[in-house]
């Protein structure tokens, strides 16, 4: 069993069900590899991914859902995924534990994540910049 005792959690703002560590940034390549652990039969808010994300999950499934809610795909522990930049906004969550997946963010200049509201508005962008200032903070 994946033990996460030790990996340094933060909250991003007042966001539920979520928390996440950097582990490293690569400004150069405009990559950010982060963990994300999301809980146990929740879903996180509403975003979209703007960027390529590279995602490997270490513990539980992950759950990834329609806009409305509704159940989309299950990725079991140990499955490794490649989500291509799209318009389609989703929300993100754990299964019957709380689910803990890398995600390697290859960026560029721009927004890597919208947030949403449920009427579907952008009230938030995460960037490089963003990451980079939550990375300092982390430390």
């Amino acid at each position: 069993m994946f033990n996460d005792a030790n990996i340094n959690w933060q909250t991003l703002g007042n966001f539920e069900h979520l928390c996440y560590s950097i582990l490293n940034i690569d400004e150069q390549n405009k990559i950010v590899d982060v963990i994300f652990k999301f809980a146990a039969n929740q879903q996180i808010v509403l975003h979209r991914h703007k960027v390529l994300n590279h995602l490997f999950v270490i513990q539980g499934e992950h759950h990834i859902y329609e806009a409305n809610g509704k159940l989309k795909e299950i990725r079991p522990v140990g499955s490794y995924t490649i989500s291509q930049p799209s318009i389609e906004p989703h929300r993100e969550g754990g299964g019957d534990m709380d689910v803990v997946v890398l995600f390697s963010i290859r960026g560029d200049d721009g927004v890597f994540y919208e947030i949403l509201d449920d009427d579907l508005n952008v009230i938030a962008a995460l960037g490089m910049q963003d990451f980079i200032d939550l990375y300092k903070n982390q430390k």
